[in-house]
């Protein structure tokens, strides 16, 4: 069964963020857009690139009213460690939130259970608290937050425009599609 537009289901957490340790729970998500980033482990390879390359896109997120989260089953304080000695993690200011438990990677069904790590899971939820992307790949492929950018803004605006639908390859302020009887076959 997907995980698109099912709600998010009870987690409790805590996630270092701007030098302080946070309650993270399903609520925290509500209220507004959330991206949700899952990656295998603190002190790794390709994880640093992608959580710096969300940092430097990261006031892109907030002026779309998105707030980011990327979650390993580290704690909260190999988070903050990882802050304190990586330089590309220094950059990062959204919340990196610990599941030693594996509670919340196993709700977002991305846990590999013979690692006790997480497969790269990205996960947009709305201001309900409901999934509408979700992207679980191999550890060994990055991630590119600039589509991950667009991706948002395309779920904002299917979800603030009913009856529209936005194409591949859509962008903002591009043409969007009304699906109908009228388009079947002509496109």
């Amino acid at each position: 069964m997907s995980l698109i537009n099912t709600e998010v289901k009870p987690f409790s957490a805590t996630a270092f963020q701007n030098g302080q340790f946070i309650p993270v729970n399903q609520d925290t998500l509500k209220g507004q857009w959330s991206v949700v980033v899952f990656y295998p482990a603190d002190f790794t390879f390709v994880c640093p690139t992608e959580l710096e390359d969300l940092a430097d896109n990261y006031a892109e997120f907030k002026k779309l009213g998105v707030e980011v989260y990327g979650v390993s089953t580290d704690t909260h304080f190999a988070h903050k460690a990882w802050h304190d000695t990586s330089e590309a993690i220094k950059k990062v200011q959204y919340a990196l939130v610990g599941d030693p438990t594996g509670t919340m990677t196993r709700n977002f069904e991305v846990m590999i259970e013979e690692a006790g790590l997480a497969l790269r899971g990205t996960f947009v939820i709305n201001p309900e608290g409901r999934i509408k992307l979700c992207e679980i790949h191999d550890n060994g492929i990055g991630r590119d937050a600039s589509e991950l950018l667009r991706k948002v803004k395309a779920a904002q605006y299917v979800h603030n425009h009913p009856g529209e639908v936005c194409p591949a390859k859509w962008t903002e302020g591009a043409k969007t599609l009304k699906p109908s009887l009228d388009l079947v076959g002509k496109i």
